[in-house]
């Protein structure tokens, strides 16, 4: 794998030896001396193993030293393109300098290669064809279905919808702020998302703020328990070549029990559409069984209808990529307003000044709120949930002399790209002026991308968008953020899957005056 944050010059850490202790050890009188007939078995097993065949010793020796060259070979790779940087060593590579952290981007080559199609990953499971796994012909068939779905004059269709599901989420909040007990923001906005996301692509309520025992509540947080050690990501990282075997095994990353559940509620779903009379529905799921039955069999002109299981695959990934991303987003953005007070603050005069008197928030307004677009922005540069974008090069190319062998897999690290000094003066700050009318035009592209960027960007981008500046705009109306002793600063981030905090944020919120 090849980081866009390649070395100009490289530091390693000093090893810290060995130290042995030598222990002198005195003969015991007691000590048992082994017999003769021991002696005996011990050496004739010597000599047996030394009486191996010819045949036998070439086979032993042939493995060993294809051992050897696969716990090196793959990692000259980098020495062979002219790539500098830290001393890889076998089987883990350069990840252990990782934590150091080492960085030198180049912008032309984000530009070109993160317009790569996505690598599709191995052990996928029934979401193969889901839309941020699939390639090519296929993905662009899916997408094209997909995108009408994220109009604004469909998410303006979905506002209220919405609405319904802040209040619900206010409502939970105030029994806690009333008793003037911290939050664990998780526990808030993980069940909201999941409601809107439900509510809107599916048309089903399952109130998970109030019952979060909901079976597609613990389902979708058993879904998303990555575990960094888990047996076959760990065969997978260290023996790639192991990935078709794996495949043909049907062995998945994904919990099979879970796949089989959502796939089954889903299934029934639309099931239950299809025979429905009603015909007023404008969600997410009736776009694409509407592409089904505007599919002409044959038409290869106009074969962009989507199957049964293609579907299904959209409808699972649009419910996880929801929950969790647009759940921990507000949670980052709530802390960071509350280590912030005068953001918030001046974010509250805002909101007062668009919606005088805690009148009800509006689509048209919401989306026009200037300052509020940039705490936002602000808060996902610190905070992207996909810290690093992977990319594979279709083709070869020559990048500044660099050839980039077809193939070849690129990371993006946009946790680093959001906080280089280089490009974002005082990075570690939470400055929401700097996507500013008049700074945000100076901002290149290519160096903030907390929803990736180019033809692969995430899809529900505005969906995400329109759902966490609604819960703030409510929340800020009657409440303040403010931190407590349980309140964790600076946060420690967790390494494994998508970004987020070691330990869950803790707030409290107070009633405004």
């Amino acid at each position: 794998m090849l980081p866009l944050a390649h070395l100009s010059h490289t530091s390693l850490p000093h090893a810290t030896g060995r130290c042995c202790v030598f222990i002198k050890a005195e003969p015991s009188p007691r000590a048992c001396l082994p017999s003769a007939a021991a002696g005996k078995g011990t050496l004739r097993a010597g000599m047996d193993f030394l009486n191996f065949s010819t045949e036998t010793w070439t086979l032993l020796v042939a493995l060993v030293t294809l051992f050897v060259i696969y716990l090196y070979w793959p990692y000259g790779a980098f020495k062979k393109m002219g790539v500098p940087g830290p001393k890889p060593v076998p089987l883990f590579g350069t990840m252990l300098a990782y934590k150091r952290g080492f960085m030198n981007f180049d912008l032309e080559l984000i530009l070109v290669l993160s317009c790569c199609p996505r690598q599709n990953f191995r052990l996928n499971g029934p979401l193969y064809d889901a839309v941020s796994i699939a390639e090519d012909d296929q993905w662009k068939r899916i997408r094209s279905v997909l995108s009408p779905s994220f109009t604004s004059g469909r998410l303006k269709e979905m506002f209220d919808i919405m609405k319904h599901h802040s209040a619900s989420l206010i409502s939970s909040m105030k029994k806690k702020a009333d008793a003037n007990q911290p939050l664990e923001l998780k526990e808030y906005f993980g069940p909201y998302a999941m409601d809107i996301v439900t509510s809107t692509a599916f048309s089903v309520d399952i109130d998970s703020l109030n019952n979060p025992s909901d079976p597609f509540v613990t389902n979708i947080k058993k879904m998303l328990k990555f575990d960094l050690f888990n047996p076959l990501f760990l065969a997978i990282a260290f023996f790639p070549f192991l990935g078709p075997l794996f495949e043909k095994m049907e062995f998945s990353f994904f919990p099979a029990s879970v796949t089989d559940f959502f796939y089954a509620a889903l299934q029934k779903i639309k099931s239950s559409r299809e025979t429905s009379q009603h015909k007023s529905r404008v969600d997410f799921l009736q776009l694409m069984i509407d592409s089904q039955k505007q599919h002409v069999p044959n038409d290869l002109e106009n074969d962009k209808g989507l199957s049964d299981h293609e579907i299904l695959s959209q409808a699972m990934i649009f419910l996880f990529a929801g929950y969790e991303t647009t759940s921990s987003s507000l949670c980052f953005l709530a802390y960071n307003l509350a280590v912030n007070p005068e953001v918030m603050e001046k974010l509250q005069a805002e909101i007062d000044s668009t919606f005088p008197n805690k009148a009800s928030a509006q689509y048209q307004e919401v989306m026009q709120m200037e300052y509020l677009d940039c705490v936002v922005n602000e808060s996902l540069r610190l905070y992207p949930i996909a810290s690093r974008l992977e990319r594979v090069a279709k083709a070869s190319v020559e990048i500044n002399g660099l050839l980039i062998p077809k193939d070849m897999v690129v990371m993006v690290p946009t946790w680093p790209l959001h906080r280089d000094p280089d490009i974002w003066p005082e990075p570690e700050a939470f400055k929401p002026e700097r996507f500013s009318k008049e700074n945000k035009d100076n901002i290149d592209p290519y160096t903030y991308m907390p929803f990736g960027i180019g033809p692969r960007n995430c899809i529900g981008m505005r969906f995400a968008l329109v759902m966490m500046k609604l819960a703030i705009v409510e929340i800020l109306q009657k409440y303040s953020f403010s931190v407590c002793k349980e309140t964790e600063i600076p946060l420690e981030m967790d390494i494994q899957g998508l970004l987020a905090p070691k330990r869950p944020i803790k707030l409290k919120l107070e009633p405004r005056s």
